[in-house]
């Protein structure tokens, strides 16, 4: 099978393997994943147990369900509380826990209308299937899930459906990646010591690389943007070795099969279209972060859920003891969080680090026990 055999090939990962404890010089080398996709295949296919001592890699904010912060799903399980509305959002976001341990499926469970959809058009046909009934989106992800939004509006006008409208929840990779450049350690952590990162694969399909050129120009760390299978990982962490020891700070594309360093300009001028900036956003782990979200334009109003229902954010703190927020900005490891397999499981999960499978306690969970 193309582009999947050949990148799980396991006499291909020797060599690689061998070519990277080859370069390795005597010095340290802290890689930080950016993608939920690269988190998994870390631990699914074992690549940190495949690299020397001295390189690690270090779990960043990749899981767009994980960096979500409590008071937004708080607010969106609010007003279905409240409102007589059909809530359409996609699987993963079922059962992150809100405030006192609540969650959409619980929610689902004592009777109010939310479907999981696979699809934002899943959304319209249930707006044109129940005119009646006033239909949410929750709207959530990085680059990769935004242009499915901005279609649903341009389909919504079309048609003229005023039954529909968006929770808008997606999230810009870059400004996440400023973000955690120019975080200021509190009193008592210890620093993120970055060397490079792995840039996102799908993100990247969609924005290019150009946008993380502030990378290497503005901190000097290089970045590699990285496939999905474990060879691509794996490559791109030698490229990355390759870079630190020449003295080199780039923007290099591993996943060139994929990713243009122009990006999918038709997406790119969809989402322009239907959706504007905001000048500052809530992420779990990260605090606010300026730039670092999308809202709908003020011309599309009609679809936008928080205007519509004039929707209020809480002020609301994470579940007691979960350290999920550590574990994003890269300061913990899962293990590390006293929650970790204890109270908080897949079953019985006390963070969204722990729900999603892109998340990195859910990936360790499953994978990574050769790493405890």
């Amino acid at each position: 099978m193309k582009y999947i055999e050949e990148f799980r090939d396991n006499k291909l990962a020797k060599v690689i393997t061998a070519n990277i404890k080859k370069e390795c010089q005597d010095r340290q080398y802290n890689i930080m994943e950016f993608c939920g996709g690269h988190t998994h295949a870390i631990f699914r296919y074992g690549v940190q147990n495949l690299m020397p001592d001295n390189v690690k890699y270090i779990h960043g904010p990749g899981c767009p369900v994980c960096v979500l912060p409590i008071n937004r799903l708080d607010s969106i399980i609010d007003l279905i509380k409240q409102e007589n509305v059909i809530l359409c959002t996609y699987g993963d976001m079922l059962r992150v826990p809100g405030s006192d341990k609540n969650s959409l499926m619980k929610i689902k469970a004592a009777g109010f209308d939310i479907k999981m959809v696979y699809s934002a058009m899943d959304a319209l046909k249930i707006a044109t299937e129940n005119p009646n009934k006033e239909v949410v989106f929750f709207g959530i992800g990085f680059e990769t899930t935004t242009p499915p939004t901005a279609v649903l509006i341009k389909m919504a006008k079309q048609l003229k459906i005023k039954n529909l409208s968006i929770y808008c929840n997606h999230v810009l990779t870059p400004s996440a990646m400023q973000s955690i450049l120019d975080m200021k350690v509190e009193k008592g952590e210890t620093p993120v010591m970055i060397d490079g990162f792995l840039g996102p694969s799908h993100v990247s399909s969609i924005i290019g690389t150009t946008p993380y050129e502030f990378v290497p120009k503005k901190y000097h760390k290089p970045i590699v943007i990285a496939g999905f299978e474990p060879l691509d990982v794996m490559q791109s962490t030698l490229m990355i070795i390759r870079q630190l020891n020449e003295g080199r700070c780039e923007v290099e594309n591993e996943y060139t099969r994929v990713v243009k360093k122009e990006g999918n300009k038709k997406a790119q001028q969809l989402v322009a279209k239907y959706l504007d900036l905001r000048g500052t956003f809530a992420w779990r782990g990260l605090g606010y972060v300026k730039n670092s979200a999308l809202k709908i334009k003020d011309e599309y109003s009609q679809y936008d859920a928080e205007k519509k229902f004039n929707m209020t954010e809480s002020n609301t703190d994470d579940i007691k003891g979960c350290e999920c927020a550590a574990v994003l900005r890269g300061l913990i490891s899962p293990p590390e969080c006293k929650l970790y397999k204890k109270i908080c499981t897949p079953e019985n999960p006390m963070g969204a680090c722990m729900v999603s499978s892109e998340g990195a306690c859910a990936a360790h969970y499953s994978y990574g026990g050769l790493l405890e």
